[in-house]
């Protein structure tokens, strides 16, 4: 599959429907995901990114259908993770010498993933590459989300090759952002924000504040992964900027996990509390153990406060709610009230160590944990909504 974006530039990357954990199995990609290669035909002939390797034969027999390889002049390999990159040893082998345009970062990290000494040209931002008709400009993007990003800019087309900034893990026969569902991009698109993006929020304000004080025309905005944004590409921009922000919604997000239903009676319970004192906030509750990890990080994101409930195993915390609190603390979450709960046996550790996490991650807790004894008595239920509405009551 390629298609044509413009006169000049063609589509001519991979749509991978099969993809269900991403990083490892660190992201869950239930829509799929694309990973977007472009090609530049004007005086000269551009490659930027290529596809991860376990479709680089196919990438590379798809390629040769539409161009002879030996034309191509420059490739530019915006990020070296290896779903960009992954066809480089493959496709240099074919054209060996073609100079590769990339970071210095980009340069150690695809030495460091290949270990070939290819023909490297470092670029920096502002740096341009005159391609004919058209100039392409390198902006470096650093930590957006590895230390070697950068974006391209191709005067006329006016196309922003956004690399992971603005993209999603997101298969679609129809690529463009006016075509496909509203809904699903715009989850897919918080959600990426959300578990990649997050911890460099300050970079991507000051990044996007950057590359908005160029004051370039804007027609579409091509990313690595997902769709492409070319009906108001700008909206992306501005969402990244709200959601850089310390962003939230008027959410209380209730995570737990629980071994004989105590811990879930007491987060439904806390949950009546809010609801009744604050009718119009948003309540979510999430089992930790059976609920996708990204799909509750993408919540947290979105809450303006959160709750996390465990029941006491062996003097700490539940497996499932462990792992969370771990993704969280490196995630960097700004501007979000906390609070803990949790059923215990006989010693009740996992309240307090769940309120430690919470603060060592950054959340403000706004009052001591709740604890109950066994499976919660309706005394014990009526304790955990007064909790709820004193939960609630601290963003008044």
């Amino acid at each position: 599959m390629s298609f044509k974006m413009t006169d000049k530039v063609t589509w001519v990357g991979k749509l991978d429907w099969e993809l269900r954990r991403f990083h490892g199995d660190e992201y869950s990609t239930d829509k799929g995901t694309s990973y977007n290669s472009y090609l530049i035909r004007d005086e000269k002939t551009v490659l930027i990114d290529t596809v991860w390797e376990p479709y680089a034969t196919e990438y590379i027999s798809n390629l040769k259908k539409i161009i002879d390889l030996k034309e191509i002049d420059y490739i530019i390999a915006q990020h070296g993770e290896v779903d960009h990159s992954g066809t480089l040893p493959l496709l240099l082998k074919e054209i060996p010498n073609t100079p590769v345009y990339c970071t210095k970062n980009g340069r150690k990290i695809l030495e460091g993933h290949y270990h070939e000494d290819w023909n490297f040209i470092e670029v920096k931002t502002g740096d341009t590459l005159n391609i004919g008709e058209s100039t392409l400009t390198f902006v470096e993007a650093r930590m957006l989300h590895w230390p070697d990003s950068m974006m391209t800019y191709m005067s006329g087309d006016n196309i922003l090759f956004s690399n992971d900034a603005f993209g999603q893990h997101y298969a679609s026969e129809f690529m463009y952002n006016d075509k496909v569902d509203q809904c699903e991009l715009w989850n897919e698109a918080i959600k990426y924000y959300a578990n990649i993006l997050t911890p460099f929020s300050k970079l991507v304000t000051m990044k996007i504040n950057e590359v908005l004080g160029f004051n370039l025309p804007l027609s579409m905005i091509a990313t690595s992964h997902g769709v492409i944004w070319r009906e108001d590409p700008a909206q992306i921009v501005l969402k990244y900027l709200e959601w850089a922000n310390d962003y939230q919604e008027n959410q209380i997000t209730i995570i737990y996990d629980s071994m004989w239903h105590g811990t879930r009676r007491m987060g439904e319970a806390i949950a009546e509390g809010i609801r009744k004192s604050d009718p119009d906030v948003t309540v979510k509750l999430y089992n930790a153990a059976i609920t996708d990890k990204n799909d509750i990080i993408t919540e947290i994101f979105k809450s303006k406060g959160v709750l996390f409930g465990s029941s006491t195993v062996n003097k700490s915390i539940q497996h499932a709610t462990g792992g969370i609190m771990d993704m969280i603390r490196g995630l960097d979450f700004k501007n979000k009230k906390a609070a803990s709960f949790g059923s215990y046996g006989w010693s009740g550790e996992s309240v307090k160590i769940l309120q430690e996490k919470l603060a060592e991650a950054g959340f403000e807790i706004v009052q001591d944990g709740i604890k109950a004894l066994w499976n919660p008595t309706e005394e014990a239920k009526e304790e955990c909504r007064e909790f709820g509405s004193k939960f609630v009551e601290s963003f008044k």
